[in-house]
């Protein structure tokens, strides 16, 4: 198939059709190559274009076949690499190590059309076939991998992607300043060794000490020393790391304080041999006119044609009504890597940026009138969480909103109101839902209710999706969340507001099981809320290990790297099931893990016909749904529910079902 129209080439016939004999660089990603700025390999491969470089993309290559990554032949500046849009790891397991069923980053939604492990895998293949070709890896895998880490899924800590790979410098975060500088060096002739001064990157030398001062010119003596203290930590050796836990949460914890552009140190890590891998301080954020320019670029934000047979890529379907209005994230949850990814200062793009990109949406010909997100990372952070991030950064031993709201936070939705209400006066939009997560102790931080009403009022579909993530103060310390009762505030002010406005919508909220600092007496804590909120999560997101995060560190160690004291980790298979089930209680194929839970627990008194209860006793009436069931339906479903909601003395045995209901009736 021979495509023009804007697309990269993806055959050596496309790259022809251009007028190019060569391309400059080949890029091969994990996913299929979808033309739109939500996947990463678009928008590198979209800057470089248009800083006059020639890019050939290599999607989903076969990596047991040397000829799939040879289709432009050698290029002639170096290789890109990227796992994807997700690790590798993640795209193929659940948190119980099996394997998924689907990718939704491949064509059809078909699995195994990227390797385990994806860029290290392409990297060694690569290396065999290019030789001494420069290779700079990237994307979410390379970033998170970028220095020594617990792997959850071989249960060992890893090297440096970098030194696995055989690739000669990752490019880590969102990569556009840090690709084109990478570039323009090679394109210069400067040696792929040589560049060791670039912010963003990860490089490997032998001797740190000649690759840092190329940093500062003509330093010896004692300024080379002051250098060295003020800008260089030392991480604990690969070697110390694997062998003591208490090393790994010191190196993690060293890592973690130093993911500010403003304010980060250059960090090296020791491996044998005398081979050292050296982390630059990240990239400067981008300013929101960088922001724009970078989604103005002209992306075909379709997956490729040469799909379309092959079912298209199911990830499009909710990323192609959607509009990223920005980056970044100061909420600091422990168990998400964005902190690593892409910093805590937020960027955002322009209202005329974000309009423009929304009058395009609806000349799509299957838009509805449906706008299905506006946001990022966290929708209702639309700028820095204080104006001294601008200049001075994040704060490198505090958080914004953890444990609470810092003082000097600017808690302020103005700017994000004037978007929504811009966006959804534009002809042909019928609705602008907000689907990314709302941080809502931000919201409560601010003084007006206008975005709560208005989000209420507008920007709904029936239900608001949050993440609690638990109810237990001890657990949401380890998660770097606000306590509970501010949850419980923020439920009273959205059903205060909807009452106001007379809508009938209601809050769905996100809950984890299994995080560290859970035992099983803050599991079933989280089991009684769900009772008493009267419904049965579909889905339960166990705690999955990624790689980079907080929670991986009190995962692997039992350490909390941030006061070095102990956690408990629930890591036994069939302990993570009880905890699990325990928020499912009502399927009743969970009440044998329930009724042990609960025993282990100490908790007997939930077993029983009480209202509080969560199980019945195995030895009921037979004649009753409930005792073979082993559960009790969510009450306020119909009047038959309601009638086995009875207190212990109450069985359906010895009250007839009228005077049940009459009961219910005069208890209303």
């Amino acid at each position: 198939m021979t495509v023009k129209n804007g697309w990269l080439p993806v055959s050596a016939e496309e790259m022809r059709d251009r007028g190019w004999q060569e391309v400059d660089f080949i890029y091969i990603t994990g996913d299929a190559y979808v033309d739109h700025p939500s996947f990463g390999p678009a928008i590198i491969s979209r800057v470089l274009g248009k800083n006059g470089y020639r890019i050939g993309m290599i999607p989903q290559p076969d990596w047991k076949d040397e000829q799939s990554i040879q289709v432009f032949g050698r290029p002639r500046l170096g290789v890109l690499i990227s796992g994807g849009n997700m690790d590798s790891m993640v795209n193929h397991y659940t948190v119980s190590r099996k394997h998924r069923s689907t990718d939704a980053y491949s064509p059809g939604g078909l699995m195994g059309k990227r390797p385990d492990y994806a860029v290290v895998v392409y990297g060694n293949l690569v290396r065999k076939v290019f030789k001494d070709i420069p290779v700079i890896v990237g994307g979410i895998e390379a970033s998170l991998r970028r220095m020594g880490h617990y792997d959850y899924w071989s249960d060992k800590v890893k090297h440096s992607v970098l030194v696995d790979s055989q690739a000669d410098l990752i490019s880590y975060g969102m990569g556009e300043r840090s690709i084109v500088e990478i570039a323009d060096a090679l394109n210069a002739g400067i040696p792929v060794s040589e560049l060791t001064y670039i912010r963003g990157t990860v490089y490997k030398t032998k001797n740190p000490e000649i690759a840092l001062m190329q940093r500062v010119l003509e330093t010896s003596g004692d300024e080379k020393q002051a250098f060295y203290e003020d800008a260089v930590l030392t991480l604990p050796e690969y070697d110390q790391i694997t062998s003591d836990k208490k090393a790994y949460a010191k190196s993690f914890l060293i890592q973690y304080q130093n993911t500010d552009p403003f304010t980060a140190k250059i960090l090296v890590e020791k491996y044998h041999d005398h081979l050292y891998v050296v982390q630059n301080p990240p990239a400067l954020p981008l300013s929101t006119e960088e922001m724009d320019a970078v989604y103005d670029l002209p992306y075909m934000r379709e997956p490729h044609p040469m799909y379309d047979e092959l079912g298209g890529i199911p990830a499009m379907q909710e990323i192609r009504f959607s509009l990223i209005s920005n980056r970044g994230c100061f909420g600091s949850c422990s168990f998400c890597a964005l902190t690593f990814q892409q910093g805590r200062i937020i960027q955002v793009r322009s209202h005329e940026s974000l309009i423009k990109e929304a009058e395009i949406l609806t000349k799509h010909p299957d838009f509805k009138g449906y706008i299905h997100d506006v946001g990022g990372p966290t929708a209702n952070f639309r700028h820095t969480a204080c104006k001294k991030q601008l200049t001075k950064g994040a704060c490198g031993h505090r958080q914004c909103l953890f444990p609470k709201p810092c003082p000097n936070l600017d808690a302020d939705h103005s700017d994000y109101i004037q978007l929504l209400r811009k966006l959804r006066s534009l002809p042909r939009v019928k609705k602008v839902f907000i689907r990314s997560g709302i941080r809502f102790d931000y919201l409560l931080a601010d003084k007006s209710d206008a975005f709560l009403r208005e989000l209420c009022k507008y920007h709904v579909s029936g239900q608001l999706k949050v993440a609690p993530e638990h109810v237990s103060d001890v657990v949401l310390q380890k998660m770097g969340k606000p306590e509970h009762h501010v949850f419980k505030t923020f439920c009273e002010r959205y059903k205060n507001v909807n009452e106001q406005l007379g809508l009938k919508q209601y809050m769905v909220p996100y809950l984890m099981s299994s995080h560290p600092g859970t035992t099983m007496k803050e599991a079933v804590k989280l089991a009684e809320y769900v009772r008493d909120l009267g419904y049965m999560p579909e889905q339960v997101q166990d705690f999955y290990p990624t790689p980079s995060t907080l929670s991986t560190c009190m995962y692997y160690t039992g350490l909390d790297p941030r006061t070095m004291e102990p956690v408990y980790v629930p890591k036994n298979p069939h302990e993570k099931a009880m905890q699990r089930a325990l928020i499912q209680y009502r399927d009743p194929k969970n009440r044998a893990l329930i009724e042990e839970a609960l025993r282990m627990a100490g908790r007997e008194d939930l077993i029983g016909f009480g209202k509080e209860c969560l199980i019945r006793p195995v030895k009921e009436s037979r004649n009753e749904t409930t005792s073979r069931l082993g559960y009790t339906r969510p009450a306020g479903s119909n009047l038959q529910n309601n009638n086995k909601r009875l207190s212990g003395k109450q069985t359906a045995e010895k009250s007839p079902k009228k005077k049940t209901i009459r009961n219910i009736h005069k208890k209303k």
